[in-house]
C-alpha cells in the first residue's frame, strides 16, 4: 500500500483533524507522540491524552514540547516544531515510563471512548491509535481483547482487521483468539461477512474497482483434500463459491505456506488469512516499522501502529516513530477519499 503524500492530501482533505490516542501511558506511545511534535506537520492531529503525562515524558526525553488545548471553533493551523494540540483526558494515577499500572487501565479506554465519540459526532475525521497493553487492562478486571473488538462495541459494527505495508495487505477472518477457538469461529456466516466487508472497503476505501482477494485455508496444505481437516471443504469453499457467483474475484482456499509467494501476490489486492499468526508474521517480516493496522467495517476511519507498547524502551529515546507516521498518513489519505 503506497504511503500518502501529506502535503498533496492535505490540499484536498476535510479540515477536521485526526484524533490520536497514545495508548498505554507506561509504554512508548507517549514517546512517539512527542517525537511526532518535533517536526512541522501539515496533517492536523489532536492528541487525546493527559497533558501532564506528555509534559513529564518530554522532560525525560529532553525534547521541547509546548501543549495547547484544542478549541474546536478555532481554525486549524500548521504547527511549528515542538508544539502539539491536545484534548485533555486525565490519568487516574501518575504514570512512569516502563512501569505498568492497573489503575490507569480505565484511562486508556476513556481516551478511546472520547476519540471515537468525537469521530461519530464529526469533531474528528478519523482515529489513529497507539499501542495498548491488553494484559494490564485485563489485570485491572476489565475484559479487553484488543482495539478491534473494543471499537466494534463502541460503534455497533462488525470490523475486519487488516494490516498493510508497501506491496501487501493482509486481512484476518478472526482476530485475537486462542488458537483452539479459531476453527469454531470460522462459520459460513462469519466468513461470508468478513469477505463482504473486505471486498466492499477495498472498493470504497482504496478505490480498487474489482478487488482480487487470495483466501488462505485453515489447515496445513489447505486440508489436503480433507485428510488434514475438513474446514476447507465444509466452510471455506462453499462460501467462496457463493460469493464468486456474485462476481467477486476470489482465489482459494490456498495453502498458507505457498500463498505468500510472488506467483500469487503479484496480482493480489489483499490476502485473507484465517487467524492472526497465519498472516501477520509474513507482513511484519516484510514491512515492520512501515506497516499500518487498518480497521475495516467501521463507520469511522481507524488506523494504528503495527507494534506493541515496548515497555522496556519507554522513556529511553530509542522508540522509532515510523509506523505512527505511516498510520497518520494512511488515515488522512483514507478520509480524504
Amino acid at each position: 500500500m503506497p504511503e500518502a503524500d501529506p502535503a498533496a492530501v492535505g490540499n484536498r482533505a476535510s479540515p477536521r483533524p485526526l484524533a490520536l490516542t497514545p495508548g498505554e501511558p507506561a509504554g512508548i506511545g507517549p514517546d512517539l507522540v512527542i517525537q511526532l511534535a518535533q517536526t512541522q506537520r501539515s496533517i492536523p492531529v489532536i492528541a487525546v491524552c493527559d497533558p501532564a503525562l506528555l509534559a513529564s515524558r518530554a522532560q525525560q526525553l529532553n525534547l521541547p514540547l509546548i501543549l495547547q488545548e484544542w478549541q474546536p471553533q478555532q481554525p486549524l493551523a500548521t504547527l511549528a516544531p515542538g508544539r502539539l494540540t491536545l484534548l485533555p483526558v486525565a490519568l487516574d494515577t501518575a504514570a512512569k515510563a516502563g512501569v505498568l499500572e492497573r489503575k490507569n487501565a480505565a484511562y486508556v479506554l476513556n481516551t478511546l471512548r472520547r476519540a471515537v465519540n468525537g469521530c461519530l459526532a464529526g469533531e474528528f475525521s478519523g482515529l489513529v491509535t497507539g499501542p495498548v497493553h491488553k494484559g494490564i487492562i485485563n489485570d485491572a478486571g476489565i475484559c479487553f481483547t484488543g482495539h478491534t473488538e473494543f471499537l466494534a462495541d463502541l460503534t455497533s459494527a462488525s470490523p475486519v482487521m487488516m494490516l498493510a505495508c508497501p506491496g501487501l495487505r493482509v486481512a484476518l477472518a478472526t482476530t485475537h483468539l486462542p488458537l483452539r477457538e479459531v476453527s469454531a469461529a470460522i462459520s459460513r456466516p462469519a466468513l461470508e461477512s468478513v469477505i463482504r466487508i473486505l471486498h466492499r472497503d477495498l472498493i470504497k476505501r482504496f478505490c480498487i474497482e474489482q478487488p482480487r482477494i487470495l483466501v488462505a485455508g485453515l489447515n496445513p496444505h489447505a486440508g489436503e483434500g480433507g485428510h488434514l481437516g475438513s474446514e476447507e471443504i465444509e466452510v471455506i469453499s462453499p462460501v467462496l463459491d457463493k460469493l464468486r457467483g456474485e462476481g467477486m474475484n476470489l482465489l482459494g482456499p490456498l495453502p498458507a505456506d505457498t500463498l505468500f509467494t510472488p506467483r500469487y501476490l503479484e496480482q493480489a489486492d489483499s490476502v485473507l488469512a484465517m487467524y492472526h499468526d497465519q498472516g501477520l508474521p509474513v507482513l511484519k517480516h516484510l514491512g515492520f516499522g512501515n506497516a499500518v493496522n487498518i480497521t475495516l467495517g467501521l463507520p469511522i476511519v481507524r488506523t494504528s501502529v503495527d507494534h506493541g507498547t515496548a515497555i522496556d524502551i519507554a522513556g529511553t529515546g530509542r522508540a522509532e516513530s515510523g509506523s505512527l507516521e505511516v498510520a497518520i498518513n494512511s488515515a488522512w489519505e483514507l478520509v480524504s477519499r
